[in-house]
């Protein structure tokens, strides 16, 4: 059995969620920390999520659809064309149901779709499964 110190050293992941209504970020932060023990990181506009996509690599990130200013969809295409997290799994948070917007999403490189309001149990078996899979294929450095 692991000791406290061991714990601490092992390296957390980090999740950025992106939402522009604060309960709902505060919500899903507190989710994924109590949940999957991660570090999240809250952005409550698109220009703040893509500086932070920008500079940080994040093991996944949480993504509302209806956004003020460019939107969560162009924020999608933006992460996948040009940040550091171009390969990161992107789960979609949305109330937005229509099959063709959900479509887009997903071909557009999200990596899967929750509506809102969001089942627990379920955002977090996506997130962990994501994370999991994303760390399989990590690349080997020596």
């Amino acid at each position: 059995m692991a000791s406290r110190a061991q714990e601490d050293l092992k390296p957390r992941h980090r999740v950025l969620i992106v939402d522009d209504e604060e309960s709902t970020r505060l919500l899903l932060a507190r989710m994924m920390t109590q949940e999957l023990g991660v570090d999240a990181q809250l952005a409550g506009t698109c220009e703040q999520a893509l500086r932070l996509a920008g500079n940080y690599a994040y093991d996944a990130i949480l993504l509302d659809l209806l956004m003020p200013g460019i939107g969560g969809q162009a924020l999608l295409h933006e992460i996948r064309s040009a940040t550091p997290n171009a390969g990161t799994p992107v789960i979609i948070v949305s109330v937005v149901g229509d099959k063709a917007v959900i479509d887009a999403c997903l071909s557009a490189g999200a990596n899967a779709y929750h509506h809102k309001p969001v089942r627990r149990a379920e955002l977090v078996a996506t997130v962990k499964a994501q994370i999991a899979a994303r760390g399989k294929h990590k690349p080997v450095t020596r």
